[in-house]
């Protein structure tokens, strides 16, 4: 089964969970920006978590599927529509041959995905379909999308899928992203290196996301947040949500295609429960943070996790033995 990309959108790439195991090689883990969507895109076409969904940034390309598909779109709302009619959100949708999938006004977030019963066919990269795209290999041919481009999707069976799903009572808890609230972080290696005046400031004023942001990190305005003293580093590993703050005092919170190591020091890390909910951010968009500790942020991916298992169990109860 094929799917034919009529327009690309700005940037429509393959992203799955990660390409885990080779920072120490200096290869970056890429993956999604949004984990959350990502996996429940997965889920509610009878994929396991981990295959490649198509993350769409911004605007959503227009697709052509050749053959009966079995789609779901999560995370930011782009307004899906095939022909007049709109496509649900969060929802299992069953696309008969001919179907034309295109985007409009972005009425939510920052990036959308969409998986694929069946999963997208691209060949895995060091244990991975993400797509590096400033190396240029994983997901489609190293890139993002282009017109012309054919995506292959795996061996599947959607419309007897579909028909287990299709009536079914599925309540996907709402993404976090939709509730304008705190991003929650816990205290970083540095956060004792920082002026009192700079945690405070840090905390309780509102951030702007740089429109010089981008899968890498993004670039905070707001006000400079110094050092105690003077602080020369060795580089060291960095994750997902680490927040660094260079001479400038503007801090950059690293995202999913962050560099391996880093020399700046930290004044904080992004909660993981609360990594989608910065991923659906918009350059522009304001944000501020919340101190938690790191067992309230263990207490809160737990719970996140047990609400993702009693959705996926739901499903597989719904598809029965196969």
């Amino acid at each position: 089964m094929s799917i034919e990309v009529l327009k690309p959108g700005p940037l429509s790439a393959l992203q799955d969970l990660a390409r885990v195991g080779s920072q120490r090689f200096g290869v970056i883990t890429s993956g999604v920006m949004d984990e959350w969507s990502h996996r429940i895109a997965n889920r509610l076409v009878g994929n396991p978590a981990d295959p490649a969904t198509l993350e769409i940034t911004l605007m959503g390309p227009s697709l052509l599927f050749h053959e009966p598909a079995l789609i779901a779109i999560t995370g930011a709302d782009l307004s899906p529509r095939v022909g007049e009619q709109a496509v649900p959100m969060e929802r299992p949708v069953l696309l008969a041959a001919g179907s034309r999938l295109d985007f409009g006004r972005r009425a939510f977030g920052c990036r959308a995905y969409l998986a694929v019963h069946g999963g997208f066919d691209v060949p895995l990269v060091m244990g991975s379909r993400s797509t590096y795209l400033r190396a240029g290999f994983g997901g489609f041919e190293g890139r993002a999308l282009r017109k012309g481009d054919r995506l292959t999707v795996g061996a599947g069976e959607p419309a007897a899928v579909f028909a287990a799903l299709a009536d079914a009572r599925i309540d996907v808890p709402p993404h976090p992203g939709r509730v304008d609230r705190a991003i929650r972080i816990i205290a970083g290696q540095q956060w004792a290196r920082f002026t009192d005046e700079a945690q405070a400031l840090f905390l309780g004023s509102v951030f702007r996301v740089n429109l010089n942001s981008d899968r890498m990190g993004y670039r905070l305005e707001g006000p400079g947040l110094a050092l105690r003293a003077p602080l020369e580093m060795i580089s060291e590993a960095v994750a997902f949500g680490s927040v660094q703050v260079p001479p400038d005092g503007q801090p950059i919170v690293l995202m999913a295609d962050r560099q391996t190591t880093g020399g700046y020091p930290k004044i904080a890390s992004v909660a993981s429960v609360d990594l989608p909910l910065l991923a659906q951010r918009v350059p522009g968009q304001e944000l501020r943070f919340e101190r938690i500790d790191l067992d309230e942020a263990q207490r809160l991916y737990l719970a996140r996790e047990r609400d993702f298992g009693r959705l996926s169990a739901l499903i597989d109860s719904l598809k029965g033995p196969r």
